[in-house]
């Protein structure tokens, strides 16, 4: 079974996509209209809400990323990576036993953004980087601002 719902948030409006029990895509953007949500639905919808109202800093909900394994093992290592929290490309190299531009790669192909933090996930020296979801850059940087995070924020 696949369902999604919209919801509007201070980034802009976010479909959330269950299949088969689990989260399986975060996307921006709104999707047609569908009947009542599921009950994961509405609790996704419950804590993306509370996460951006700052009452929310960890997710407690069945992920289930589309991705090679590779993918799948960074996503997991992002997952590790604390509220307010940032790690580098390079660290999450070493730390998955692979190289900066993969990470980047990984983070980019990202299906489950803010749930799976890739914006906690930055360039060398505490440097913004970049960051593929709606809005780009002042996307990353509100979600870190949100999260307290302390960096050169360019």
């Amino acid at each position: 079974m696949r369902a999604s719902v919209t919801i509007e948030t201070e980034i802009g409006p976010l479909t959330i996509t269950e299949a088969d029990g689990a989260i399986a895509a975060l996307d921006w953007g709104a999707r047609a209209a569908q009947p009542e949500p599921t009950p994961l639905l509405k609790e996704a919808t419950r804590q993306i809400k509370a996460y951006l109202a700052g009452r929310l800093k960890e997710f407690d909900l069945p992920l289930k990323p589309a991705g090679s394994t590779f993918q799948r093992r960074v996503y997991d290592a992002m997952r590790a990576i604390p509220y307010g929290g940032v790690m580098s490309y390079g660290d999450l190299a070493r730390v998955t036993g692979s190289a900066p531009r993969a990470i980047g790669g990984a983070c980019g192909s990202n299906p489950l953004p803010i749930l799976v933090p890739c914006h906690r996930v930055v360039a060398s020296g505490k440097k913004l980087g970049g960051y593929s979801g709606h809005g780009g850059l002042s996307t990353k940087r509100y979600l870190l601002g949100l999260e307290g995070a302390l960096l050169d924020l360019r």
